[in-house]
């Protein structure tokens, strides 16, 4: 997910685990959007003397014992709040991993996905981590739809692998199995994603009279919210979130998922290309985690141990 210059996922047939697989960490409370939200706990790691990894971070970082993570925390089970407030999912746990080998916290700061890399280059963030698609636009600052350089890209550290699904109301799928059959429907998307650009290339498919309609929401959640009511016929969201909302949403009653997943790409943190040491004390940091068996283990509790990755590497999307 991101502005329009940074799509969530791209290339072949993703391979994210079952939905039975999915563990849910209490009930999905929604946030704010932009809201700036902080949780000392997400991240806690040792003190930076006794960690491992801790001399390959950059001195400033190294001060404040703290790298701030840019975050749409509204996207579960990739991040999200659970029914206390606590920010969950599969990323923090990752981060508060990365953060016993560097010494240091993880503070997720809650963000617009389509407004987390403009963050990044401001310096609001230090990286941004939110199920976010590494690609080439994203790398070299490319817009999708114009194909002109809108800003300076970023550097990803790559640490996952998924894809993108469509789901519909149960028992209401209309036909839908593939995009294609989307012409002549109202589809709900998260802004700035992969979904969406998917959404606008097949628009651009669809015959005469069979328009394909696309509504774009700030986060997931509202797209959710407006499939659910009725407002229309499909949403697209990446594979794990869509298996979640379909888990978990009306005690499994409210939705389904159609057809195949498709764009599989990797998950990276995003890092400034001019923060290369932070970059690679962050590769050596996910690789010590992945080489530990704790990665495993976490992918694991929330069902995404089928896209796992055998070590991380740096702008590995194509």
């Amino acid at each position: 997910m991101t502005a329009s210059s940074t799509r969530r996922t791209t290339a072949a047939h993703s391979r994210l685990a079952a939905v039975g697989a999915i563990a849910v960490a209490g009930t999905l409370l929604l946030t704010g959007c932009g809201d700036q939200t902080k949780n000392d706990k997400d991240s806690g790691s040792a003190s930076t003397s006794s960690a491992p990894l801790a001399d390959k971070l950059p001195q400033d970082i190294r001060s404040k014992g703290v790298i701030k993570v840019g975050s749409d925390i509204a996207y579960a089970p990739v991040e999200f709040k659970d029914s206390s407030g606590k920010i969950v999912g599969l990323d923090p746990d990752l981060a508060e991993a990365m953060g016993k080998q560097l010494g240091v916290k993880f503070q997720f700061d809650n963000g617009t996905f389509d407004a987390l890399l403009t963050g990044l280059r401001s310096g609001r963030y230090d990286i941004a981590m939110s199920a976010m698609t590494d690609n080439k636009n994203r790398q070299e600052g490319v817009d999708p739809d114009t194909g002109k350089k809108v800003g300076e890209g970023v550097d990803f550290v790559d640490y996952l692998t998924a894809g993108v699904s469509i789901y519909t109301r149960k028992g209401d799928t209309q036909g839908i199995a593939t995009w294609s059959d989307l012409c002549g429907k109202k589809l709900a998307v998260e802004r700035g994603t992969v979904s969406e650009d998917l959404a606008k290339s097949e628009a651009k498919k669809c015959p005469s009279g069979k328009k394909l309609t696309i509504e774009a929401f700030d986060d997931d959640q509202q797209s959710q919210t407006r499939l659910r009511s009725g407002g229309a016929d499909a949403a697209s969201s990446d594979f794990p979130v869509a298996a979640y909302a379909v888990k978990t949403s009306g005690g499994g009653k409210d939705f389904e998922i159609v057809g195949d997943q498709v764009e599989a790409a990797p998950y990276g943190i995003a890092v400034a290309k001019s923060d290369t040491r932070l970059r690679d004390a962050l590769q050596a940091a996910m690789n010590a985690v992945i080489k530990s068996g704790e990665y495993q283990k976490i992918l694991e509790k929330w069902g995404a141990e089928d896209g796992a990755v055998k070590e991380s590497a740096i702008n590995g999307g194509k």
